[in-house]
């Protein structure tokens, strides 16, 4: 029998909101809220049908995942089941602090798994994965390439200022290659990745004007910066001089 997949960070996730909110502790098998979320795991657009056995994130898995959970709590130092992996530490490190933001984030994955066509399973590159999980990364990067509505954001920022400079660092593709670079920009998806909807229809007061090496660093970071917060670190850093 083929071995279940590894857990991804949408799962976890999820698994710790359910830990968190039920009182920081490994639910049994049978208790309805792992029932339910064992549910929900197997119908996220994550894993393709090939790879789900007949125990794909069965019940019984998910509460060992809790109990992996209770392993990293540090409440609860020597309790659970130590023998998970790095990701649970991961997760805690990045959420467990910030329970709202953890359970908007959970809500959020719920929320997009349930679209009326199913994506494809998706893996994004390592360093690509938003701290979100999979889905809603997906979700943002499919907004910031609607076509569309990236050539309305860049023809209303031309109208208004005649260039198309980076709202973060400056930086004006046509000043520095001519004729090459006029016209030439990026666009970044500032919703919170926690509030996106699929369905709903991105403004262009959504979009934000940014340069190849300023969208990299956004979507690097974790959680995501603004715009705002990288121009911000930016204006921190020491400027060589000529």
């Amino acid at each position: 029998m083929a071995r279940n997949p590894n857990w991804t960070r949408d799962e976890v996730i999820l698994a710790l909101d359910l830990f968190l909110r039920e009182g920081r502790q490994q639910l049994d098998a049978q208790h309805p809220k792992v029932l339910e979320l064992s549910r929900l795991l197997n119908r996220l657009p994550i894993h393709g049908p090939e790879l789900r056995e007949a125990e794909f994130r069965n019940p019984a898995g998910v509460s060992m995942k809790l109990g992996n959970l209770l392993a990293v709590d540090p409440m609860y130092t020597g309790r659970g089941l130590a023998r998970g992996s790095r990701l649970e530490q991961e997760i805690w490190d990045e959420f467990a602090d910030d329970p709202y933001r953890l359970h908007a984030v959970a809500e959020a994955i719920r929320a997009n798994s349930q679209t009326a066509e199913t994506p494809e399973p998706y893996e994004p590159a390592e360093d690509e994965e938003f701290a979100e999980g999979r889905i809603l990364t997906r979700l943002h990067k499919r907004r910031e390439r609607s076509g569309a509505a990236v050539r309305k954001k860049k023809a209303q920022v031309v109208a208004t200022t005649g260039r198309l400079i980076c709202e973060a660092c400056g930086f004006d593709f046509e000043s520095v290659y001519g004729p090459l670079g006029a016209g030439f920009a990026e666009c970044h998806h500032t919703v919170p990745v926690s509030e996106l909807k699929d369905g709903q229809a991105t403004r262009l007061s959504d979009l934000a004007i940014v340069c190849a090496n300023c969208h990299r660093m956004i979507h690097r970071s974790r959680p995501l910066l603004t715009v705002g917060d990288l121009r911000g670190l930016l204006e921190q850093q020491p400027r060589e001089v000529a």
